[in-house]
């Protein structure tokens, strides 16, 4: 079976990709996956690592962006559907499946024409107009989000969880290793796979706060390719030891590991923390499309597992102090990671993957009925 992927741009449209391509491998390795994406986003860097490939098309983002820049994307299309037109030809594609984001729309579009089933995912909270725009031309619509169905045509509709890379459901139930055994405290810090320049600035204002609890402190922070150095260099100054990275291949690990994290509230990253049912303080993105990245937030804040701090009041003292009454409070950090492991869906790919079978099926005998008269 040959299966396009159309995923790109950031890590929250991609890794639910890579997770899904993963379970068709798993359930069928003579599968052939093809990722679709653009030379803008991390694809390239982070499918290589995978062991995916990958073709570009001309594709550019329409939201948020000035006039000149929308017209510059609008007149894009023609070329990236035929494009896509012809990815799919070349590769005898059985099925499309999209994640959203500016790449999906064509590749999607293209499946309609050519009369190759065509399934979407949708992580958010709140959708994007990619997938508002799509959804006619497709057979399947999976939702990481029940407060998202209404949105979409039901009869379409699977409500499955985000699907997240097998390593983050090795995790442990977190009631299997309380953090009050321990003396020193795990801490993550990561913005998202492009890293997040006002979260770093929140860190590196919050240090001096955070020596005293130094020698009990370990931490983990991504920072993105653009800040690396200048947040490195706020750690040395500081004299606060930290693992300090552009970017986290091993997310899976380093989260498996740790005992809180400072995050951004992208729906991958909401996955990944449910999966290994960890607590966080989280700091929704002010610009993201549809205010999508609070109603993330408010969802894990709602349920107690997280703690919701808004950019508008991000301070270095308001982080500190945040980071500080949580790690020092175990028995609260507990209940947190409790309520965020009680909100996991491990089986969310398998889930979308054993359906994707299903609507090729249907796709085959609906072909096979026509040609039949």
């Amino acid at each position: 079976m040959n299966v396009v992927i159309a995923a790109g741009g950031t890590g929250g449209h991609l890794y639910p990709a890579v997770a899904v391509a993963r379970e068709f491998l798993r359930r069928d390795p003579s599968t052939h996956i093809l990722f679709v994406g653009t030379t803008r986003g991390i694809e390239r860097k982070v499918l290589a690592h995978e062991g995916f490939s990958l073709q570009c098309i001309d594709a550019n983002p329409l939201m948020g962006k000035s006039p000149f820049e929308i017209v510059k994307s609008v007149m894009t299309l023609p070329r990236s559907l035929w494009q896509s037109l012809g990815i799919l030809k070349q590769q005898g594609a059985d099925l499309v499946f999209g994640v959203g984001g500016y790449t999906s729309p064509a590749m999607l579009v293209a499946a309609f024409l050519r009369r190759i089933p065509g399934v979407i995912l949708e992580p958010n909270a709140y959708p994007g107009m990619a997938n508002k725009a799509v959804a006619p031309f497709v057979q399947r619509i999976f939702l990481a989000f029940e407060s998202t169905v209404k949105f979409f045509d039901r009869g379409k509709i699977s409500v499955v969880g985000t699907p997240v890379r097998q390593a983050f459901l090795e995790s442990v139930d977190p009631d299997a290793g309380r953090p009050g055994a321990r003396a020193t405290r795990h801490l993550l810090i990561f913005g998202g796979s492009q890293g997040a320049k006002a979260i770093n600035s929140a860190v590196i204002d919050a240090l001096p706060m955070l020596a005293d609890m130094k020698d009990r402190l370990l931490i983990t922070h991504q920072t993105g390719e653009a800040d690396h150095a200048r947040v490195v260099a706020a750690y040395a100054e500081a004299g606060i030891f930290a693992q300090v990275v552009p970017f986290l291949f091993d997310m899976p690990t380093v989260l498996r590991s740790v005992d809180l994290v400072v995050a951004r509230a992208g729906a991958m990253t909401i996955a990944e923390l449910t999966a290994c049912g960890k607590a966080a303080i989280l700091i929704p993105l002010p610009k993201a499309i549809y205010n999508h990245q609070l109603r993330n937030a408010e969802v894990m804040a709602q349920a107690g597992a997280a703690l919701l701090l808004p950019q508008a009041d991000l301070t270095g003292a308001a982080l500190a102090q945040a980071v500080t009454e949580l790690l020092r409070e175990p028995q609260r950090l507990q209940a947190m990671s409790r309520h965020s492991w009680n909100m996991r869906r491990s089986d969310a790919a398998e889930t979308i993957v054993r359906e994707c079978y299903d609507v090729i099926r249907r796709r085959h005998e609906t072909s096979g009925s026509a040609r039949a008269l």
